[in-house]
């Protein structure tokens, strides 16, 4: 059985009301989506948060290299897209584009063989530990209140907000969000932040001391991740545990950030940091460092991985990706129990477009 031929589509889906962090602000989400055709008529699906730039990136040049190689040997096409790339720069949009191409791979191969892509993968586990994400620093304190309150009271036991306002200039109001956050959510839920890389090293650290008064255990991104000195320095100065590398494009970047000792729990995002194949490498150096480690949203293909990677801390629930996903496809899985638990009678990524509904979204 060999590969066909891949079809591209885009889709950019609004937001239910404004959203920013410490350093963006955004309306909507671009989704890429790829599907892998087999000489069979076996379908398999896999998609990035991208830029449409790499749905044309996929078009003209991943497309070429894939098409007619056997279904089963994904890894070979891995390493070729990743080749392929060399003159046109891979951390970014290549990374995203081949990211998607290589979940499509993934997903076809196990639908080939009629197994969920956490079973062909070998299991460590059929459940993976989630944490509630969203708290964006444009709701307001009652929106923020209320989406944290309802993550709590639906049994998942640890949540994060964002943190960092406006590039870190309102220190007071994120920590005055902090409070109402911890307030609503009660004594038991851990509390996360995230503040993007919006302070500065010092800032950061100051920060840090005044949030151990609402029992913050961990602080994703005090400072910029490109930054791998001041990182590890934070790390060095504050009681939490400091979370990085979501936008980590390649093994070499994790291994660079867990040479610098900069995390305490290191990230990793299969739709930039090349697809599943990519995941599982950064998940294995993880493992191999000692240093626990957490995928970064995507939810419904983060359930599948984290099944199959050697140790696993949780699995960011993104409301913004949680949302798309139950829109765009049937079988997104839903928490339980504060867990994620993809089904293995679905074979694949155990997703399908819902291409009807989807096609109001799709912009190319």
């Amino acid at each position: 059985m060999r590969v066909q031929g891949l079809e591209v589509s885009v889709y950019r889906i609004p937001t239910d009301r404004p959203e920013a962090d410490g350093t963006i602000a955004w309306s909507s989400t671009v989704l890429v989506l790829v599907e892998a055709l087999a000489d069979s008529g076996e379908r398999g699906l896999g998609f990035s948060y991208a830029s449409t730039a790499a749905a044309t990136l996929i078009r003209d040049t991943l497309k070429q290299i894939v098409v007619g190689m056997p279904v089963e040997n994904v890894e070979a096409a891995w390493g070729a897209m990743i080749k392929s790339v060399r003159n046109i720069g891979r951390p970014g949009v290549a990374s995203t584009a081949i990211s998607a191409v290589d979940l499509a791979l993934w997903d076809l191969k196990a639908r080939a063989v009629g197994q969920a892509l956490f079973t062909l993968l070998g299991p460590f586990r059929q459940s993976v530990p989630i944490y509630g994400s969203g708290g964006f620093t444009s709701y307001s304190e009652r929106e923020l209140a209320e989406q944290l309150a309802g993550w709590a009271a639906a049994g998942i036991p640890r949540v994060k907000m964002k943190i960092g306002k406006d590039w870190g200039t309102k220190p007071e109001e994120d920590l005055a969000r902090v409070r109402v956050a911890r307030q609503a959510i009660g004594d038991g839920p851990e509390l996360f932040v995230d503040a993007n890389g919006a302070y500065t090293a010092k800032q950061a650290i100051r920060q840090a001391q005044r949030l151990v008064e609402y029992g913050v255990p961990y602080f994703e991104e005090p400072v910029s991740s490109d930054q791998l000195d001041q990182l590890a320095l934070v790390r060095q100065h504050i009681p939490q545990a400091v979370a990085a590398g979501e936008y980590g494009y390649d093994p070499w970047y994790f291994r660079d950030l867990l040479q610098a000792q900069a995390v305490d729990i290191m990230q990793a995002d299969a739709t930039r940091c090349l697809g599943a194949s990519g995941w599982l490498e950064a998940a294995r150096l993880a493992h191999s460092f000692g240093i626990p480690f957490s995928a970064h949203t995507a939810p419904s293909i983060h359930a599948q991985l984290g099944c199959a990677a050697p140790q696993i801390s949780h699995v960011e629930y993104f409301y913004d990706h949680a949302r798309i996903e139950r829109m765009l496809f049937d079988g997104a899985p839903e928490p339980k129990e504060g867990q994620l638990s993809p089904d293995p009678q679905r074979p694949g990524l155990g997703l399908e477009l819902k291409r009807q509904g989807a096609q109001k979204w799709r912009i190319g």
